[in-house]
């Protein structure tokens, strides 16, 4: 059983999220909060394996509830509920931590596929959205020694992060670059390892932020 907090200051939004999960025999809404600080709190106590974060809340907002959780608790995934894709919250939400985000009108069943993505620890957000997200916002926001920890990755391994960063799917990049796509997951694997990157998401978001790949290149 899986363990999940909602967090969005309407009432009505939390009472159909939970309808929503409490209808899965393996999924359980522990806690709800209305604004963000109440989130980080209730996180502390609860432990849950998935916060859903609505971003824009009172008191904390859900970007910065994001990353005080993802900083504390690193075994707390935060899925972002949002009220379009190509939101500058989502944007600041993923570099917050978030492992992805939810459009707050997705079906049912879309959520509980993004929800249980999550859980898995994939990261539910596909790439070419976060490449538009990341090229519509990224201004300067340079990762700080991000050319040494570039320096870690062998050559193959930055041309699988720089396609990846493209927005191309595992399948595709291995197409591109002539190799097996089990092994495209090894070296997607061994980036996140030795970059200390939480998921996919992050390490497309690393590619911009370290300059291996530019906006609009």
């Amino acid at each position: 059983m899986s363990t999940v907090m909602i967090c969005d200051d309407q009432e009505l939004v939390r009472v159909g999220l939970r309808m929503i999960v409490d209808s899965q025999p393996d999924l359980e809404v522990v806690a709800e909060a209305a604004d963000g600080a109440e989130a980080v709190a209730l996180s502390r106590e609860w432990r849950p394996d998935l916060v859903l974060m609505d971003v824009r809340m009172p008191v904390l907002d859900g970007v910065a509830a994001t990353e005080r959780i993802c900083a504390e608790l690193p075994d707390t995934a935060v899925l972002v509920i949002t009220t379009f894709d190509l939101d500058e919250y989502a944007y600041s939400a993923l570099r917050a931590g978030a492992s992805g985000f939810l459009v707050k009108d997705a079906p049912s069943d879309e959520m509980l596929v993004a929800i249980r993505g999550v859980l898995r620890g994939d990261a539910m957000v596909s790439p070419s959205v976060t490449k538009r997200l990341l090229e519509r916002y990224l201004t300067d926001h340079a990762v700080p020694g991000g050319e040494v920890r570039l320096s870690t990755l062998t050559e193959r391994e930055k041309d699988v992060l720089g396609l990846i960063a493209r927005g191309l799917s595992n399948t595709e990049v291995a197409r591109q670059l002539f190799i097996g796509e089990t092994t495209v997951k090894t070296h997607v694997g061994r980036i996140l390892g030795k970059l200390g990157l939480r998921d996919r998401v992050h390490a497309v978001v690393f590619a911009y932020e370290s300059g291996l790949v530019r906006p609009g290149g």
